[in-house]
């Protein structure tokens, strides 16, 4: 193939075109041709086309029929720009004044916990020197932690204490009773069996997941590195496993070539996840660090492609990966050899651990929709250059009622809304047992992690429906499945506090909120792109007037607020 003068290649083959001093990687070629001539780059570009951007190689063969170039440069900023503006119509980016009153929280709850920490020195006779030497911090994780959070979501936030501060009595009973009784702090619960104990709460309105890590040290400086080691020494395994998302958190923030890039990549994805149903590692699906990984994967073997060529890429991917190879980042050891539990189907390496992976609930019925879901999404954005192309398309809600023709009802019910809470946390975390006792029985069962209420019932509930397979017919002893799930509920419980019922439901018996479901929130952000002004304007809502939606740089590049702590 010939190319004109404006083409050029670096000493590895690949090709580059320059028009109008931005430049669009196309493709390797053999030979490859050399040049020596430096690629001039616009300062101006948008924030989501990175320095040397990749377009898709179908470009190439535009290129071959007589394409003007330019045009094909256009349309891949175009989609890019569609993608962004498509993120903005969900609702996905929070207004400068959530993100405000995110960080007042969280720096009020590290006033809370350093106030904490000295009364637990003080009560411990610590040396005075010692008490006002000592502190504790709050850390973020999570969506929030990585910037990928949207108006709806929880914070994750982890304590950070020294060796005098126990779990037993100065987290969960002195720190969760100065929670308590300030009037900001709503619905505190304490979660304490859990691998990971927490206390779960609202402040100002704000969901906030709270677990404690104790380091041998006494004083935690307010930014600690949670990936020296020094600050690792002796700790104990809950206290490990607490760190594991602040540490994957950074791990993936330092790995990731260009974050802004990886967090809008992450935000599609995510979104994607949840409308197609296989979001939820207690559901046997992908949870938030898996994404994250697979994410940031992408990101870095790809490290100058534009946005809309990173969704391309990652469904090309993780459709046609060899499963169970493990899934590592770059600048990572190569995880040791996997084992042969079922649970290892989709191996995804912890980037802060090289001997450990993302925990996983995977079964063989999850294994499938997650590869049936990755293949869908690789048929629907191999050709994003098409003119009837539209990113809506991929993140349609997945149909329930339409595949399958039966469903297993789990409601779950409680006297009051702090016992359903606690309850349905407890269920959910043993859910994985009842889904393999049910592909057992049917071969195939697909555990929708949508959330419903039946009106019907008097109690606080909450309602899961799980498709079966939908050639099989035969019927389940659904009392059997119930009861042989109920006694491994009952491991860990002494009194379960709620109730729970199974039973197997016809499609066409499903309630109107199933069937009508969308899998989309009430309220969508709207952003407008304006291309004759450079200044901002501030947008909002159709259906709130009065709710502010954010900024949009009048010159097409969205500015996303930081949201690391």
């Amino acid at each position: 193939m010939e190319f004109e003068t404006n083409y050029y290649s670096d000493t590895e083959g690949a090709v580059f075109w320059v028009p109008n001093q931005e430049a669009i990687h196309f493709r390797r070629v053999n030979p490859p041709l050399t040049c020596n001539s430096g690629l001039h780059i616009n300062p101006r570009r948008p924030p989501f086309w990175p320095r040397f951007s990749p377009v898709n190689p179908l470009l190439v063969g535009f290129l071959e029929l007589g394409f003007d170039p330019d045009v094909l440069m256009k349309m891949e900023v175009q989609r890019s720009i569609s993608l962004l503006q498509f993120m903005a119509d969900e609702g996905l980016v929070p207004s400068p004044e959530e993100e405000i009153k995110r960080r007042n929280v969280i720096a009020k709850l590290k006033q809370i916990v350093m106030h904490w920490v000295k009364r637990v020195a003080y009560q411990c006779q610590l040396p005075k020197n010692r008490v006002r030497a000592a502190s504790a911090t709050i850390l973020t994780f999570g969506s929030y932690g990585l910037g990928v959070h949207n108006s709806g979501s929880d914070i994750d936030a982890l304590c950070v204490g020294p060796y005098f501060a126990t779990m037993a009595e100065d987290f969960f009973v002195l720190l969760h009773n100065m929670l308590a009784s300030r009037p900001e702090v709503t619905e505190i619960h304490c979660i304490k069996d859990a691998k990971v104990p927490l206390m779960k709460f609202k402040f100002d309105g704000l969901s906030i997941d709270l677990p404690f890590a104790q380091l041998k040290v006494i004083s935690v400086p307010e930014n600690v590195d949670l990936l020296n080691p020094f600050f690792l020494r002796n700790i104990d395994d809950t206290s490990w496993r607490s760190l594991s998302g602040v540490r994957a958190n950074k791990s993936i923030l330092q790995l990731a070539p260009n974050v802004e890039l990886f967090q809008s990549l992450l935000r599609c994805v995510k979104l994607w996840a949840k409308r197609r149903g296989v979001y939820g590692n207690l559901h046997g699906f992908f949870g938030g660090v898996h994404f994250a990984v697979l994410a940031a994967f992408v990101c870095q073997r790809h490290p100058n492609a534009s946005l809309s060529l990173l969704i391309s890429i990652f469904f090309k991917t993780f459709a046609f990966w060899p499963w169970p190879r493990p899934v590592f980042l770059h600048g990572r050891m190569m995880p040791p050899t996997i084992s042969s539990d079922s649970r290892f189907l989709m191996p995804i390496q912890l980037p802060c651990s090289p001997n450990e992976y993302c925990h996983s609930n995977i079964t063989r019925s999850t294994f499938f929709r997650i590869r049936t879901e990755f293949l869908r999404g690789h048929a629907l954005t191999k050709d994003i250059l098409r003119p009837d192309f539209s990113w809506s398309i991929l993140f349609d809600p997945f149909p329930y009622p339409k595949k399958y023709a039966q469903f297993v009802k789990i409601c779950l019910s409680a006297s009051n809304q702090d016992e359903l809470r606690g309850w349905v946390g407890w269920v959910k975390s043993r859910f994985r047992s009842l889904l393999v006792k049910l592909e057992e029985l049917q071969g195939f069962c697909d555990p929708s992690p949508l959330e419903y209420v039946d009106v019907d019932l008097g109690a606080p509930n909450v309602v899961f429906y799980w498709g079966l397979q939908p050639s099989r017919r035969d019927i389940i002893d659904i009392d059997f499945v119930d009861e042989d799930f109920m006694k491994n509920m009952s491991n860990g419980y002494r009194v379960p506090p709620g109730r729970m019922k199974l039973s197997v439901v016809k499609a066409s018996q499903l309630p109107k909120s199933v069937t009508c479901n969308t899998g989309s929130k009430g309220v969508r952000a709207r952003w407008r792109i304006l291309d004759n002004s450079r200044r901002k304007i501030p947008v909002r809502t159709n259906s709130l007037p009065q709710e502010f939606a954010g900024l949009m740089a009048t010159n097409g590049s969205a500015e996303f607020p930081s949201a690391g702590v």
